[in-house]
């Protein structure tokens, strides 16, 4: 077995996932576009080499619809040889998408491939394709399906955060993620967007503020007790049977916002980083999936990142830095009190709940945001891990090189 490494990788900004927000006129292609001809520039990198273009995106719909991996291989005008496709596994499909392509280069059948995702969720909504999850009543009633919200409201529930845990949580994402954008932390990695005409569209995380506090998210509704009250909340208490009620917590301001974005990472085995004269800078360690309960859905990082450290022969003691998906704000505040870790190490430049949750890339963002912390940090260590739509999780741990 080949040992898979990570070359590079780049990211857009996140605009905000409304008609107003900053990457509204952008098509998903476009993205794509923009990311693969910076990663070619500056890697010099002959497209030739690669073998594939492993792609996440949610919402396959649309102008991202089909197989917008080779769609956008071809406009970015890379070698016609270089393949393409794309995958779903929910909000894991961006880290989904690096471990299919650190898979097939530790395999030895391919040297270089690219591992990313794209979602424009200003432009083709969440859950807009439908699927059997929602739409089927009998699988909808078999599996006791609840929205996700309510999913996570259950666990803070049960788990005893409650709103101003959760507040307080979210108001740490936004700071952290100021200070970061502030101090340039995003810099190596972020590519700033231009129309075709050359003209800036955007170049920063659009959502972050700044002056969020604890006080201000105390003034916002919840978002999820309306959905309970339908008769979602009846149904996930058949199952959960020692709660005897709900409390909503979670709100627009500690859940992950919606925005657009894509983001890209050039993998390889030794022998094709060599031939493109590339330099790694981390290696995979480990990665693991889990399916986990799926009316509550989103306990599946703690189990993921059990077996991932399992396969690497380690401990959570032994990871220097966490990127947990901020998914809902008790997402991390759960597993980080599953595994053991001090928040400290966890989500150090904030999450999604401050720069926001673009489907089909996040996974793939949170890796590199990983891997560029442990280099300024001069660390070695690092863990990503999401929850996952349908009751599943995801964890990949790197190592720098």
């Amino acid at each position: 077995m080949n040992q898979a490494f990570i070359y590079d990788h780049l990211r857009t900004p996140r605009g905000k996932g409304k008609k107003d927000g900053g990457l509204h006129q952008a098509t998903p292609v476009w993205l794509l576009r923009g990311l693969l001809k910076a990663l070619q520039r500056r890697n010099e990198l002959d497209t030739a080499m690669v073998d594939d273009l492993v792609l996440g995106c949610v919402t396959p719909l649309g102008e991202q619809g089909a197989d917008i991996a080779r769609t956008a291989v071809l406009d970015a005008d890379w070698a016609q040889s270089v393949a393409g496709m794309t995958q779903s596994r929910f909000c894991a499909s961006g880290l989904e998408s690096v471990n299919l392509a650190a898979a097939k280069v530790a395999s030895g059948f391919e040297d270089l491939v690219v591992g990313g995702g794209v979602e424009s969720m200003s432009r083709w909504a969440m859950g807009s394709d439908g699927g059997a999850w929602f739409m089927d009543p009998r699988i909808n009633q078999k599996l006791g399906f609840v929205p996700q919200g309510v999913g996570a409201d259950l666990i803070a529930t049960l788990a005893g955060f409650d709103r101003a845990a959760v507040d307080a949580f979210a108001a740490r994402s936004h700071r952290l993620a100021a200070a970061a954008r502030a101090a340039g932390y995003f810099g190596r990695s972020v590519q700033a967007v231009y129309d075709i005409a050359g003209l800036l569209m955007l170049a920063e995380d659009e959502t972050i503020r700044p002056d969020t506090t604890p006080a201000t998210l105390a003034k916002l509704e919840p978002s999820f007790a309306m959905m309970g009250g339908m008769g979602f909340d009846a149904t996930a208490l058949r199952k959960y049977t020692t709660v005897e009620r709900i409390n909503h917590v979670h709100h627009a301001g500690n859940s992950s916002g919606i925005v657009d974005g894509a983001a890209l990472m050039l993998m390889g085995n030794a022998a094709g980083g060599t031939k493109a004269g590339l330099k790694p800078r981390a290696v995979i360690r480990a990665m693991a999936v889990v399916g986990s309960e799926p009316t509550i859905m989103l306990t599946g990082p703690t189990p993921a990142c059990r077996k991932a450290l399992a396969r690497a022969g380690m401990v959570a003691a032994d990871i220097d830095l966490w990127e947990i998906n901020e998914a809902f704000a008790v997402v991390p505040l759960q597993t980080a009190r599953d595994l053991g870790l001090d928040l400290e190490r966890v989500n150090v430049n904030g999450g999604a709940i401050a720069m926001g949750h673009p489907l089909g890339a996040t996974g793939s963002i949170i890796l590199g945001t990983l891997l560029d912390e442990l280099e300024r940090r001069d660390l070695s260590t690092g863990c990503a891990t999401l929850c996952v739509g349908g009751g599943m999780g995801i964890a990949t741990i790197i190592e720098r090189v």
